[in-house]
């Protein structure tokens, strides 16, 4: 079986920069590789997480008891079929992004507001700007303990910032049916699409994305948290951003603690005042829990 790494701190891999230790870390090339270590931590009843780009991944300061994946080799490589992008579950969106573009293919613009990787964005039907991974994605072969299927993206079970991928099960491959566009085109609007981003959100800060998903209505979740005051508002080295109020930003020093706090205590006020129960969109890694409202 490929080497695991014990005790890896997975602050060096998040990009807010928190979190503890994995129990393990491996760093599968190939299916057959993802296959093998997946059946090892199933028959040992250990939790396994891919880890990505460390976006959208908030890991508890005591570390994860678990198996902690980042792909390698074939599993991030990326090739055109036609007008097929086929890229392997741990290449990252902007590399997609790119071979798109070089090949004259359009469709993908809008993971250029998206830090993470293919895989990562299957999982949890990643989208910016009217568009998500449904609009795009033909199927995907995903590997678990028994051995790789492929998926449909009906057979996925898209909905909003949600798929129906089951705890264990890990996109190897991904395949985007895209469409003939000019290369100029496409390089328009991924500058406005960055323009537009970098405008709007704090793209020079650590953070981890998205906090919370936005909620039925007008509003979203950064506007209901600037709403009751909580913009800019600090616990511990955790920040919400004066920028944009639905991301935390690590001010120095953050633990996951202090995120998991600020956090609390946005869902409680917007609940207060608004009704209404925001959700979390960053995925949590290790014993992390919100409390009850």
């Amino acid at each position: 079986m490929i080497a695991l790494e014990e005790g890896v701190p997975l602050s060096r891999f998040t990009t807010i920069g928190t979190g503890g230790p994995a129990r393990y870390l491996a760093r599968p090339a190939t299916v057959e590789e993802l296959r093998e270590v997946l059946a090892w931590a199933a028959a040992e009843e250990l939790p396994v997480a891919p880890i990505g780009l460390g976006s959208n991944l908030l890991v508890h300061d005591d570390g994860f008891d678990g198996l902690a994946l980042k792909l390698t080799g074939d599993l991030v490589a990326i090739a055109v079929e036609g007008t097929t992008l086929v890229a392997g579950g741990g290449a990252t969106n902007a590399v997609c992004l790119h071979r798109a573009r070089d090949a004259g293919l359009g469709g993908l613009e809008f993971a250029s507001a998206i830090p993470g990787t293919a895989g990562g964005g299957t999982r949890m039907n990643a989208g910016a700007y009217g568009r998500d991974w449904a609009t795009v994605v033909l199927d995907a072969d995903v590997v678990d303990a028994t051995g790789m299927r492929t998926l449909t993206a009906q057979e996925l079970g898209f909905a909003y910032r949600h798929s129906e991928l089951r705890p264990g099960a890990v996109v190897a491959r991904v395949r985007f049916a895209l469409e003939p566009r000019p290369v100029d085109e496409i390089k328009a609007r991924v500058a406005d699409l960055l323009a537009a981003r970098k405008s709007s959100q704090p793209t020079t800060k650590r953070t981890f994305g998205s906090v919370f998903v936005n909620p039925d209505g007008e509003r979203g979740a950064g506007a209901l948290i600037e709403s009751v005051g909580l913009k800019g508002h600090q616990i511990g080295g955790a920040l919400i951003s004066p920028v944009h109020a639905n991301f935390i930003e690590n001010a120095g020093d953050a633990t996951s603690a202090d995120a998991i706090a600020l956090m609390a205590e946005a869902r409680r006020r917007v609940y207060a005042e608004h009704g209404l129960e925001l959700r979390h969109e960053v995925r949590f890694l290790g014993p992390l829990l919100l409390p009850p409202l």
